[in-house]
């Protein structure tokens, strides 16, 4: 099963138990940045690792746009 489907289920599981429709479009939001990444890979082809890398490589290019944003404002 590819990322892209495993949406459609999660999302369906997470509104039985009530989550706000808010988190879910954050979440799908996330994974829709995730697929175009790293591609609309296989469930079995998603390892910690690449989480991590992904994780990682999302958090300089957040760290970046923060510094760029600081040096406008002064």
């Amino acid at each position: 099963m590819k990322l892209s489907e495993l949406w459609l289920l999660y999302e369906t599981d997470k509104r039985i138990l009530s989550f706000s429709p808010y988190m879910l479009k954050a979440y799908s939001l996330q994974l829709k940045v995730l697929i175009h990444d790293v591609g609309n890979l296989d469930i079995e082809e998603v390892s910690l690792t690449l989480l991590k890398e992904y994780l990682a490589n999302q958090s300089y290019k957040l760290g970046k746009l923060l510094r760029s944003c600081e040096w406008e404002r002064i």
